[in-house]
């Protein structure tokens, strides 16, 4: 009852004692608050982007930048010391540096703050320690330097409001709750939307780390680690295709197969590491933005049996570590052209969280396409089955 009527006094007060209380900093004497204006911020250029088509990152004078989101959804990022520019619209959210208070509900990005040093900016997390297969987040939260705050559509509130919280990252999943956003935007909490998954091109995923490098002023960490993957990757990019066909699918509890679209970037990327997508033909249907679908096993093996790779997806289901397994699940497997020459495949369950190892995905593709022997291929993602 106690924490009851704290959380309902925050409530309460929020609306006049938050803005006080986390107002920011006063600007410096050298920018004077009277002197700054929305209209006449002094553009100086904008974000180099190879592949990234969701985001954009324009910088001003004094250290302001404009970030846009899908072309709609714009953030004003604020020096640390520095005023809100008189006049900024409405429909732009104030990020307030630093931001440091971060509630991460985007697994995906998680990754990301890792590769630049920064997990220590998330102080609450959308998932328990048990969640995470990324080292780094699961001490964190198991050291306590990070705190379980509650799934994305139920997070608590009252842990993230006093803890001073000063920027929630979403996934799309936040679209189907639009009540949560509203909540925390309520409590004067900005919520910036990650749609690295809407990029038109697998690589452009890998380069939202440029994203959250501007918002922690680390640009020079961010355009590094990106171009040092494209300086890695190039070689392989550059191949001629194998010709070989490769299935990427999932046999559900009810004996189904859960495969992706030819528009999904799984399928994408197994294009670029030099094969062709054994069901390159299944395209999106009007109106459905899931990168899944399923089909029956009989369709599946139809499409897929003379298949040369098959890659089981363990994201949803169990690894797996043999055939024997495999064609447990479904016995037709065992007439598949890949289970009888040895060239199936299971994914960790660290692929997904771990969203910068695309690079490594791709690497790991590219090898199993073009190695004569199957056996004893050093992967990062990927292991035989045998």
């Amino acid at each position: 009852m106690k924490r009851c009527l704290i959380f309902l006094s925050l409530l309460l007060l929020t609306a006049c004692g938050r803005e006080a209380a986390h107002e920011p900093p006063a600007p410096e004497a050298s920018v004077p608050a009277a002197a700054l204006a929305w209209d006449a911020l002094a553009a100086e250029g904008s974000m180099p982007l190879q592949y990234a088509d969701q985001f954009t990152v324009d910088y001003f004078q004094d250290g302001y930048k404009l970030l846009t989101v899908a072309g709609e959804e714009r953030y004003l990022i604020v020096p640390e010391g520095a005023g809100i520019p008189a006049g900024t619209p409405a429909d732009v959210a104030v990020l307030q540096q630093p931001l440091d208070r971060i509630y991460l509900a985007a697994t995906s990005s998680m990754d990301l703050f890792r590769e630049l040093d920064a997990i220590d900016r998330v102080r609450f997390s959308a998932l328990d320690a048990k969640g995470w297969y990324i080292p780094e987040a699961k001490e964190a939260l198991e050291r306590g330097d990070m705190q379980y705050a509650g799934k994305y559509s139920a997070p608590d509130y009252e842990a993230i409001v006093d803890g001073g919280c000063d920027l929630a990252v979403e996934s799309t999943m936040i679209y189907h709750d639009p009540e949560v956003r509203e909540q925390l935007e309520r409590f004067g909490i900005p919520v910036l939307v990650e749609r690295s998954s809407y990029e038109s091109h697998p690589l452009g995923r890998m380069e939202w780390i440029k994203l959250y490098a501007a918002l922690l002023n680390l640009e020079d960490q961010g355009e590094a680690f990106f171009q040092g993957q494209m300086e890695r990757l190039a070689p392989i990019l550059d191949q001629p295709e194998t010709g070989k066909t490769v299935a990427f699918f999932y046999v559900t509890s009810n004996g189904a197969v859960n495969v992706r679209k030819s528009g999904d970037y799984i399928a994408k990327s197994i294009a670029l590491a030099g094969g062709q997508y054994a069901f390159d033909s299944l395209e999106d249907e009007a109106g459905n933005a899931l990168s899944t679908m399923v089909m029956q096993m009989e369709a599946f093996y139809a499409g897929a049996k003379d298949a040369d790779v098959l890659i089981y997806n363990s994201s949803i289901d169990a690894e797996l570590t043999t055939i024997a397994q495999l064609v447990d699940k479904s016995g037709v497997l065992a007439d598949f052209k890949a289970v009888q020459n040895g060239h199936v495949w299971c994914t960790g369950k660290n692929l997904f969280q771990e969203s910068l190892g695309l690079g490594d995905f791709i690497a790991d593709l590219n090898q199993i396409l073009n190695a004569p022997d199957p056996k004893n291929l050093e992967l990062t993602y990927l292991h035989r089955l045998t």
